[in-house]
């Protein structure tokens, strides 16, 4: 039985030392990320049982990848192409009040033509869960048509399907995101979506539980976890309303921090579905995450079980 099953985009990022900008930088640090493998990532490093579902050129870049995400303890399942190739992100730190940005280079990517066929579906009738982000059906037609597949398969095989809406405006535009994505809510089961991403995509609107009751209400979702940044996460389920807040912490690289809090949540719950408790670790995991340069959450279960109890001192 494999715990987590996620599948999704994963690029290279290149990004400058701080305080350098693309045009004036000689230097690059190469890390490997994308909402799904980072999700699958902080899985494994707390314990889980990770893989991951792609398509990856068969290129040095792809191996690196494929590689990278072995390292961490996922089993990548990828389906290998002979066209197409690896989309690259380039990331120039920000600093106040300079903020960061963000440019993608993803165009004939050869995860944009992967199909339900050469994927390895099997992998979803042992899973406990599957998961993946509103990311990966903004990239083409056939990726969303694939992770509808992948959903209804997972439901089938009884496992519980997770979603984290994950909006990109450099994807796409709130009023198809929303058409695309509320034709596969009915299929999820445990939703992650953040306040904002509620209110731009799906103009919901009011406190996070207002929102998360909304979402139950019409889709029947078993769980709604609506995140809020620096004020922390709720989640609205069958035995009620929990809150969590966030945990300080030293930002060092932000990104990915909200796959580290699903990735985090998933592990927990996956455990014994308390869902406080999985609320607690997904604020935690992010919280450590975010004192860590790049995409993925490397954590480990002491770590993240010392922020929550206060306790996070040297280790010697």
């Amino acid at each position: 039985m494999t715990g987590l099953v996620t599948f999704g985009e994963t690029m290279l990022r290149y990004a400058p030392p701080r305080g350098k900008r693309f045009e004036n930088a000689d230097a690059f640090a190469v890390h490997v990320g994308g909402a799904e493998s980072n999700v699958a990532v902080a899985a494994a490093r707390l314990g889980c049982e990770a893989t991951w579902l792609s398509k990856l050129p068969d290129t040095p870049f792809g191996r690196r990848v494929e590689r990278t995400l072995r390292g961490q303890g996922v089993t990548p399942e990828v389906a290998w192409a002979d066209e197409g190739r690896l989309g690259v992100y380039y990331l120039e730190p920000g600093a106040d009040p300079r903020g960061a940005s963000v440019h993608y280079d993803r165009a004939d990517a050869a995860v944009r033509t992967a199909t339900p066929d050469e994927l390895a579906t099997d992998r979803l009738a042992d899973a406990d869960a599957v998961c993946t982000t509103g990311i990966t059906p903004a990239l083409s037609g056939t990726l969303a048509d694939t992770t509808r597949s992948l959903l209804e398969t997972a439901r089938e095989a009884g496992a519980t399907t997770a979603f984290d809406a994950n909006y990109r405006s450099k994807l796409w535009e709130p009023d198809e995101a929303r058409e695309t994505l509320t034709d596969l809510l009915g299929l999820v089961d445990v939703l992650f979506v953040a306040e904002r991403d509620a209110a731009t995509v799906f103009d919901r609107t009011g406190d996070a539980e207002t929102v998360g009751r909304a979402f139950r209400d019409a889709y029947g979702h078993e769980a709604v976890v609506v995140t809020r940044g620096a004020e922390g996460a709720v989640a609205v389920t069958d035995d009620g309303v929990h809150e969590q807040p966030a945990f300080d912490t030293e930002t060092v690289d932000p990104v990915g921090s909200g796959d580290a809090f699903v990735g985090g949540y998933l592990a927990r719950w996956l455990d014994d579905g308390d869902v406080p408790r999985a609320l607690a670790y997904g604020a935690a995991t992010a919280a450590v995450k975010r004192t860590l340069d790049g995409d993925m959450a490397l954590v480990s279960r002491p770590e993240v079980e010392a922020v929550l109890s206060g306790d996070a001192r040297i280790s010697r």
